[in-house]
């Protein structure tokens, strides 16, 4: 019985990582083997010790000297999000303004001229048993539409009463913000321009 679901994961993930467009998303036939640099995590367990939920919810350390200055003159965007309910979606945005406030990051609007980067989010809930894995992607834009960067994922979490978002809890969607975040702050400060 679980092979299946751990197939239908798989393959939903590996829909969501070959995407390239909010077409791709919804068109099956553009499917191709999954990007490379794919995350995967898991939120933690409240069964498990004091000491790993507090190494899981540690800050990196904004980046110092010449990549602290590509990150900070980072300006980002987030186009609307694909594929989550609206409560998903608002604990993943709150969480995303705060943490790039904490990484040194500047949001801006979707009228602003100023962004330099646009991310666009692709969402999907998957519940077996008693766990829901949120698979996501975000591709990141350049000001002209290219797209320049991608960040990929998935975050294991006990699943809230429900079926589909309403089984995810907020603190599942707040971790994929952190891990969003994290990423894309490590690849502005390693980008070359």
């Amino acid at each position: 019985m679980r092979k299946p679901l751990l197939a239908g994961a798989v393959m939903a993930m590996a829909v969501l990582a070959a995407c390239s467009s909010t077409q791709d998303v919804l068109e099956p036939s553009a499917i191709t083997p999954p990007a490379q640099g794919s995350t995967s995590s898991t939120a933690p367990d409240p069964s498990q010790s004091a000491a790993a939920p507090a190494a899981a919810s540690s800050t990196p350390a904004p980046p110092t000297g010449p990549s602290a200055a590509l990150v900070a003159n980072a300006r980002i965007q987030f186009a609307p999000i694909v594929g989550t309910s609206v409560e998903a979606a608002t604990a993943l945005s709150e969480r995303l303004a705060s943490r790039a406030r904490e990484r040194g990051m500047r949001l801006t609007g979707s009228a602003d001229t100023s962004t330099t980067h646009m991310l666009k989010g692709y969402f999907t809930p998957l519940v077996e048993g008693k766990e829901t894995t949120v698979i996501y992607v975000w591709d990141v834009y350049d000001p002209t539409g290219n797209r320049i960067h991608r960040i990929s994922g998935q975050q294991k979490a006990a699943s809230a009463d429900g079926d589909g978002w309403a089984s995810v809890p907020s603190t599942a969607m707040q971790a994929i913000a952190d891990q969003t975040i994290d990423q894309l702050a490590n690849w502005l400060a390693g980008a070359s321009g």
